[in-house]
């Protein structure tokens, strides 16, 4: 089945003015030590449920310090999942993003961004947000390693296919590349999953560089798109 989402959006405007669809409901839900953010259109117990996941927003300033919320100024992720027309969709923001849980701290979107505690509220989120639904996962930037990591910690779950755009696959291949300090307080994905996936990657992308793809997935499965950075996509076709 294919399903056509098309973007001419995509970092304008911000978290204080966006506004979601009439059918889209704003709804935190309590999954491990952290309370997420979600919106979500749900009309039918039985059709696959697309959870898309967002990136690692406002992590750092432009000087490299920690910010002190992570919520995302671009409204990229949330746009490409209201601008899905699919009978359940769900937009899943990541631990700390919008809402600040009394446990969350700075290694939080940080060093510790994929720490297990992240990844079990996450899976928890999923697995309550997809009940007995068939799943797709669509993760964005660093979402792909979050949902990533979901799948191989969860082989029962029932993931139907695996989508990311401008995804970070493994984290360690990413912040060497930068030169950056490594993530030592979060699990790393050494092994993509072993379910149906297609991967988006923007050509000359500057913050996950085509080539960190390229390395750990074949190229069956991966989309370039052309005429875009990493955070601004004037056209996504994205196929379930």
């Amino acid at each position: 089945m294919k399903t056509n989402i098309l973007l001419s959006l995509l970092m304008a405007g911000c978290a204080a003015t966006w506004h979601a669809p009439s059918d889209f409901t704003y709804t935190p839900i309590s999954a491990g030590k952290y309370t997420l953010a979600t919106y979500q259109h749900l009309s039918d117990t039985t059709s696959p449920i697309h959870i898309y996941i967002e990136g690692d927003g406002n992590s750092f300033n432009a000087r490299g310090v920690p910010t002190s919320d992570p919520t995302p100024h671009g409204t990229f992720v949330r746009d490409m999942a209201t601008r899905d027309t699919s009978p359940n969709v769900v937009y899943l923001a990541r631990p700390c993003q919008y809402i600040m849980s009394p446990a969350c701290t700075r290694s939080d979107w940080t060093d510790g961004r994929f720490s297990p505690d992240i990844i079990d509220s996450m899976t928890q989120a999923i697995k309550t947000l997809a009940q007995n639904r068939p799943i797709v996962l669509i993760g964005y930037s660093g979402g792909a390693m979050v949902s990533g990591m979901v799948i191989n910690q969860n082989p029962k779950m029932n993931i139907v296919h695996w989508i990311t755009v401008a995804g970070v696959l493994n984290h360690s291949d990413w912040t060497a590349h930068f030169g950056d300090k490594p993530l030592t307080k979060s699990l790393n994905m050494t092994a993509l999953p072993r379910v149906p996936q297609t991967h988006y990657i923007v050509s000359g992308d500057r913050v996950v560089p085509n080539h960190l793809s390229h390395k750990w997935v074949g190229a069956e499965k991966l989309i370039e798109i052309t005429n875009a950075t990493h955070d601004r996509i004037p056209e996504l076709q994205l196929s379930f």
